[in-house]
């Protein structure tokens, strides 16, 4: 989606704050478990989204494999573009967030069980978790995003809209879905991804956050 924020952290006012390593460490923290739990939701639910995770969910769906094994699996290609395109330090907390993310994934289904899941509040309550989770990472220059680095890095390279290009994405992630579940599941991830976007487009605009 186009609103998406996988690794868009330019939110830095002219009264810049630097963030400690507290700050930092607090907010990969928050991050990591919203966006943790988040997965947990889409695919004990059999639902998608858009960006890697979306792609990490299919391919699960379709292999049996764990779907947090192949989100680390899936992004750590796309560090180079991280650091290529906003620094080793990005690229640091980039790589320590999505590792995180994938074993909590991983993880969870040991630690928690649900017993019945309804498949709307589903879609937007992890919409809202993962929108929350990519916030609290955006903000510390961090992202667990490869598709959305990688359209940075044509932006950059290229001149391509990011925006679009993450839309594009998105876009085939979701029509690819339409080949293995009926129209409903459909229909449910496109309202977790719009929850998503929805969060992000609210509360991540230039100029209200000096923090880098």
């Amino acid at each position: 989606m186009a609103a998406r924020m996988d690794a868009s952290t330019n939110d830095i006012t002219d009264n810049k704050v630097r963030h400690t390593l507290l700050d930092d460490s607090h907010a990969l923290f928050i991050g990591v478990m919203f966006c943790g739990v988040g997965l947990y939701l889409l695919r004990q639910s059999m639902l998608v989204t858009g960006g890697m995770a979306g792609v990490a969910l299919l391919l699960s769906y379709v292999t049996a494999l764990p779907s947090g094994w192949l989100f680390i699996g899936l992004n750590i290609p796309f560090l180079y573009f991280a650091k290529r395109t906003l620094g080793t330090g990005f690229a640091v907390k980039t790589l320590i967030a999505t590792l995180a993310v994938g074993w909590l994934a991983s993880f969870l289904p040991m630690w928690m069980t649900l017993s019945r899941l309804d498949p709307i509040f589903c879609a937007l309550f992890s919409g809202v978790l993962l929108g929350m989770g990519l916030l609290a990472l955006a903000r510390h220059r961090s992202s667990v995003g490869g598709i959305g680095i990688l359209a940075l890095y044509l932006q950059e390279r290229r001149g391509w809209r990011a925006g679009y290009v993450q839309l594009a994405f998105d876009c085939v992630i979701l029509l690819v879905s339409l080949f293995l579940f009926d129209l409903r599941t459909v229909g449910l991830s496109v309202l977790t991804a719009g929850t998503m976007n929805l969060v992000l487009a609210f509360n991540h605009k230039p100029g209200r956050y000096a923090g880098y």
